[in-house]
């Protein structure tokens, strides 16, 4: 059995050799590896990087997109015994300066000329950084020796693998199971993130558990259309790795403006997708059918609520009647046939992993025969803990735990999580490392959740996040959210009440939505934004909140709520790099509005 990511990667090359293994579209043009290919531009990062002085448990970071070179310099440290050390792209300069000298990084690969100058600004205060690698084409390579071009690296390190052609194979085999692999930055939702210690037994249980679910999720026939970042540790881990484990090709889409280009170019079979992309799609939809005429609007309501009804049937594992079975095929070929073809028409699953999801949106991408995947994990564990499987799932749970990983629930309701795939701790943090075990050795997750008979999870929220008001009531917000969040008028929901009387909550509008809601109601205007603060269209949002309310109990309905003037960003620092709300800074920078609803 293979039991470091090093051993995998060079198995599947020597077994899959001529054939296409990963590429990458940047600017309308694929550009490709096969699987040899891939191996040979991985060891001659390695090599190079060896070359410069890298030895096993040196830090080597990356600053950039999804792009081939991202992968062969994941590979090429792997394969040295070094460390990598993801870091997004959309960081400003300060928080790429905590990561760089937090992990005590010695060479950064950054991907153009607009990364480089973040790192040129706070270089001076990076003792342990000594070189930088520049995928793109930059002028500031010219001008200093510690700066190199991706190119020149390849070139430096093929020449060292065609002089001891065994010399990468060599070091990638002397890498331990317990040897760190990659220091993965929490996304940091509160304070300064800190560093999850990644082994390689850490990766190999991931990527066996999932293997080890039946039905299989992939086999080497799949096609994958990667979107999420590589930095995301559910796409490195469920994508890259298992994805390189199992033999799959990876096309890297452009960017998620060409997405459903590429899709239709590649035609993926399974898709790697967090709720907020399947949120999009699904509200797509229904502006799309919106737009149509009363009669069409009839058609699809009438095979929507067919389509709700077999998978409803399914995920309880029912026999389908003969007359629902010959409505449905009517219904599929009228309505869901059309979300099949804008992902590529030959998609067999898709995840929305990482947030709690609408039952109507999974009910309604598994009526077009697309089986939506939840799962339940954190950083800390190399994403996954727990998975939904193909043919046996419920529908508001997060599955059940991965084969070698245990769940369990504390006496204040928290998700307590063991298994191989757990990490080693906190980079340079022995005290958040202890805390964050119980005595007995498991996890804290941080969040709450229930264990059915079934073994089935659900989330009920964070346990930081969790709301107690003034009168003793506890609110799993994310639940209010969610529920509000299925219409598809509302684009952010963030639910406000700690130690309040009641709750309220700061709302986003989805601009496409209100503009098509106001035309229906004859309401005038000169742009979407404008509607913001139009009264008639401001009855037409308390009209939408009212009958979200009817959906929930008294004391979890919103009283009073502010419309948001603009949406929420990385840049403004609202959203994190894997687009999860800062609740506490957007708390902070509403502060006023907030305290205007509560005032007496």
């Amino acid at each position: 059995m293979e039991k470091t990511i090093n051993e995998v990667f060079r198995n599947r090359c020597e077994r899959y050799r001529d054939r296409l293994a990963v590429e990458k579209k940047r600017n309308g043009v694929w550009h490709s590896a096969t699987w040899r290919q891939y191996y040979e531009w991985a060891s001659a990062v390695g090599l190079a990087f060896r070359d410069m002085g890298i030895v096993r448990g040196d830090r080597i970071a990356i600053l950039s997109e999804n792009r081939l070179e991202w992968l062969y310099t994941d590979m090429g440290t792997l394969g040295i015994g070094a460390v990598l050390v993801p870091v997004y792209p959309t960081l400003t300069a300060e928080d790429v300066h905590h990561l760089l000298k937090d992990s005590g990084s010695r060479i950064l690969v950054v991907e153009n000329e607009e990364q480089l100058c973040k790192v040129l600004s706070v270089w001076d205060q990076l003792p342990a950084l000594e070189h930088v690698i520049v995928c793109d084409p930059s002028p500031s390579a010219a001008d200093n020796a510690r700066i190199m071009t991706f190119e020149n690296l390849l070139h430096k390190g093929a020449a060292l693998r065609n002089a001891s052609p065994e010399a990468f194979s060599v070091l990638a085999s002397e890498v331990e199971p317990g040897d760190l692999a990659t220091i993965v930055y929490t996304s940091g939702t509160t304070g300064l993130p800190k560093g999850a210690m990644i082994t390689h037994e850490n990766i190999m249980a991931v990527v066996l558990s999932l293997d080890a679910i039946e039905p299989k999720f992939a086999n080497d026939t799949d096609q994958a259309v990667p979107f999420l970042p590589l930095t995301h540790v559910f796409e490195r881990a469920a994508g890259h790795f298992y994805g390189m484990y199992v033999g799959i090709t990876s096309s890297y889409a452009e960017s998620v403006n060409t997405l459903l280009a590429d899709f239709a170019d590649r035609k993926p079979t399974i898709i790697l997708a967090v709720p907020r992309v399947c949120e999009k799609v699904y509200q797509k939809i229904l502006l799309q059918v919106q737009s149509q005429p009363q009669w069409k609007q009839k058609v699809f309501h009438w095979g929507h609520d067919i389509g709700l009804r077999i998978s409803a049937l399914r995920e309880a594992h029912k026999p389908i009647p003969p007359l629902l079975k010959w409505q449905f095929d009517i219904a599929y070929r009228l309505i869901f046939q059309k979300l099949r073809d804008n992902l590529g028409g030959r998609v067999r699953w898709m995840t929305a992993s990482g947030a709690p999801t609408s039952r109507d949106i999974i009910l309604f991408f598994n009526a077009s025969g697309i089986t939506v995947i939840e799962g339940y994990g954190m950083t800390e564990c190399f994403a996954p803990a727990t998975m939904s499987h193909l043919d046996d799932y419920k529908i508001g749970t997060v599955g059940k735990a991965i084969p070698g990983v245990s769940i369990r629930i504390a006496e204040d309701g928290e998700i307590l999580i063991k298994g191989k795939n757990v990490f080693k701790g906190y980079w340079n943090l022995p005290e958040e490392t202890a805390a964050v075990f119980t005595e007995d050795g498991w996890l804290r997750s941080g969040d709450i959740g229930v264990l059915d008979e079934e073994g089935f999870l659900t989330i009920t929220d964070r346990k930081k996040h969790l709301i107690i008001t003034s009168g003793g009531k506890n609110v799993a917000p994310q639940k209010i959210e969610n529920l509000f969040l299925s219409d598809p008028l509302f684009q952010y929901v963030i639910v406000i009440g700690d130690r309040r009387k009641f709750l309220s909550a700061l709302i986003g509008i989805q601009l496409d939505q209100a503009a098509h809601l106001a035309r229906a109601r004859g309401i005038s205007f000169e742009k979407p934004s404008d509607l913001l603060d139009n009264p008639a269209f401001l009855q037409i949002v308390e009209e939408h909140v009212q009958e979200r309310n009817t959906h929930l109990a008294r004391f979890e309905t919103i009283k009073k709520y502010h419309i948001m003037q603009r949406e929420l960003s990385q840049e403004t620092g609202e959203l994190t790099p894997s687009m999860k709300l800062k609740r506490n800074v957007i708390f902070k920078k509403y502060e006023r509005e907030i305290e205007a609803m509560y005032a007496e």
